[in-house]
């Protein structure tokens, strides 16, 4: 049986590969995996690869491709009208003024699957034990596997670690803090996290927003506008400074942000 790791980068699940590689999690994993949704700041994928130095067994960095792209391309079903296959939850404001949440497709089709591809690959066709970086905080995202031959397990949860424990964890061991893991337009951001965006990286989520309002306007079974913000303003107008209540109380599930 296989011990893969689902790495997702951010402070719970590398605090829990760095526990297994220092012995304090056993066994030793084979092998860890991290989707890339090839839209994750900078930092992200700075912290990945000082990370892959600190452990003893390999990371695999798998993808489904450019998120960005594929979940602006137009589809036409064969009754004859467009859709977006891989949609991100955007906030949603209709003409009359109600507010809403798109369904979101971007955790399934560009971490979860990849991961599971490439564990299936790894296995041989054998069984995988994977361990997901969720703590005790958040034990409303413990999900059982979906496939037979994945069996999920939940290392911080036996060990009744929550955020805090993982942060103190990484502390007193001398390494540095990790960076939340999300894409760079993911709605979910909390203001401090729109707020540490590069300038480079903000302008890429503006210009995104742009372009996502475009092709929803060529849906016609939508009549609502998308925003990346839950203030439903244009990101470019968001004054981050100020406190803005979050309309859903929602967050990234499973994979983005562990």
């Amino acid at each position: 049986m296989k011990h893969i790791i689902s790495l997702g980068a951010g402070v719970q699940s590398s605090t829990m590969a760095l526990m297994a590689a220092k012995g304090e999690l056993t066994p030793m994993p084979d092998c860890a995996i991290f989707a890339d949704t090839q839209a994750e700041p900078k930092k992200v994928y700075e912290w990945l690869d000082w990370l892959e130095k600190q452990l003893p067994y390999p990371v695999y960095r798998v993808t489904g491709g450019s998120l960005t792209e594929k979940s602006l391309v137009l589809h036409k079903a064969k009754a004859g009208h467009h859709y977006l296959k891989h949609a991100i939850p955007a906030y949603t404001l209709s003409p009359d003024g109600s507010k809403g949440l798109r369904g979101r497709h971007c955790t399934l089709d560009f971490k979860i699957i990849p991961i599971k591809r490439k564990a299936r690959e790894l296995s041989k066709g054998g069984k995988v034990t994977m361990w997901l970086g969720i703590s005790v905080d958040e034990v409303i995202r413990m999900k059982p596997s979906r496939v037979k031959y994945i069996e999920h397990i939940w290392p911080l949860i036996d060990k009744r670690m929550n955020r805090h424990d993982c942060l103190n964890w990484m502390k007193k061991n001398g390494y540095p803090m990790p960076p939340r893991s999300a894409c760079i337009y993911c709605p979910f951001h909390n203001k401090d996290e729109w707020k540490a965006l590069t300038k480079e990286e903000m302008a890429e989520a503006i210009d995104y927003e742009k372009r996502m309002q475009a092709q929803y306007a060529k849906v016609e079974k939508i009549n609502t506008v998308p925003y990346l913000h839950n203030s439903m303003k244009p990101l470019s107008e968001v004054d981050f400074d100020t406190t803005e209540p979050d309309l859903f109380s929602n967050e990234c599930e499973g994979m983005c942000g562990v």
